[in-house]
């Protein structure tokens, strides 16, 4: 918990940890209306997914361009715009009137989100290398924390909106604002990473990193596929009849998301990168078997146990692909976090074409396989590195 109050008793970490918590809140609004959006345009999962595809595809074609757009913009002014941006190129995706429209809008909204998660990470990486301090994995627990006052809050109050772009509308502003009063403690700030060129994705640092690329693309990719499958997984498998009650699978998520990624630099220091990753992949696992009960309160129970076994995995690859030999810090976090969001964003179009094959069930099916898969590929990183 030293790092929480790090973030907050400091606005020089608080900052840029509220950009994190500021994405994801976004997202899991958005979240909240994506039946909203598949029933409103009359398309079936394989449609939804597709659509959720190109949110993926606008992220992939501005992760080469990144580095070049920083360099030009600036650090600290390419994060603040690209937060503001996405949290008002949100808006466009709940108005969308066909599949087409959707995918457009989803496409746009797909650019500022990548350049909100390079931006946010390359922030926090250059100040625990600046001042020696350790908050990463904090950091990542306010993007959790985002979820949980998205999803979770959003779910509370969405009876106050007559349409769903109100909703957005209203959480737009508060974003905006937020970050606008934060950000005097980065805005200025200019990369020297990406003044040198450095940090980008390169296709030839795979190779060291492969390990830990694969590893962030699947559990990125599963926490992905729970933020915008979970609440329909609940409707149509589960068959809760409320909205409400639905949405608290990914709200049980976050939450253990939240305290695991609180908790998780000291954990760290005691165990290690790798011990902690074969036991978070295990209980994820453990987590998705309940899931796939189908009886409500089990299942909310298995999101939690997932929520808490991915919570630390993700800034522990960051750690290790810094710390990869011969790769520069800079270089082995964009690569893995870049293939991890490409998961991220990715695998939620994934499951809409399994789920149009068979059901949504086939869907958690893979993420738990997934899950299994994960600690297999650690156990051999770990028995290769002795």
């Amino acid at each position: 918990m030293q790092s929480l109050r790090l973030i907050l008793r400091n606005r020089r970490y608080l900052a840029p940890a509220w950009v994190f918590a500021s994405l994801n809140i976004v997202v899991g609004t958005w979240a909240l209306y994506i039946p909203t959006v598949k029933d409103k345009l009359g398309i079936d999962d394989g449609a939804l997914g597709l659509a959720l595809l190109a949110f993926s595809i606008g992220l992939l074609v501005t992760i080469p361009v990144s580095t070049a757009i920083i360099r030009w913009i600036g650090l600290g002014r390419t994060t603040i715009i690209a937060i503001c941006a996405f949290s008002l190129a949100m808006l466009g995706p709940v108005l969308a009137t066909s599949l087409a429209s959707l995918c457009g809008l989803l496409f746009v909204a797909g650019t500022m989100a990548s350049l909100t998660d390079i931006g946010m990470n390359a922030l926090v990486s250059e100040l625990e290398k600046e001042d020696e301090q350790n908050f990463m994995s904090a950091a990542h627990g306010f993007f959790s924390m985002g979820g949980v006052i998205g999803a979770g809050i959003g779910s509370l109050i969405i009876g106050w909106f007559t349409a769903p772009v109100w909703h957005m509308a209203a959480v737009a502003i508060f974003i905006v604002s937020t970050n606008l009063y934060l950000c005097g403690a980065y805005r200025d700030r200019v990369s020297a990473e990406a003044e040198q060129g450095d940090g980008g994705f390169k296709i030839g640092l795979l190779r060291p990193l492969l390990g830990l690329a694969v590893l962030s693309f699947m559990i990125m990719g599963s926490e992905g596929a729970i933020e915008h499958w979970s609440k329909l997984y609940m409707l149509d498998i589960v068959k809760i009849p409320s909205d409400q009650l639905a949405s608290f699978g990914f709200v049980a998520f976050s939450i253990t998301m939240m305290l695991g990624r609180f908790w998780g630099d000291g954990i760290s220091s005691r165990f290690g990168p790798l011990k902690i990753i074969m036991g978070g992949t295990l209980l994820a696992s453990l987590g998705f078997v309940a899931v796939l009960s189908e009886v409500y309160g089990v299942a909310l129970l298995g999101f939690a146990l997932v929520g808490l076994g991915f919570s630390v995995i993700i800034p522990e690859l960051f750690r290790l692909a810094g710390k990869t030999k011969g790769v520069s810090s800079s270089e082995g976090i964009a690569v893995v976090a870049g293939l991890g969001y490409v998961g991220f964003l990715g695998s939620p179009a994934l499951l809409g074409f399994l789920s149009s094959i068979s059901s949504l069930r086939l869907s958690f099916m893979v993420l738990l396989g997934f899950a299994l898969g994960a600690f297999l590929i650690t156990a051999f990183l770990k028995q290769r590195a002795g």
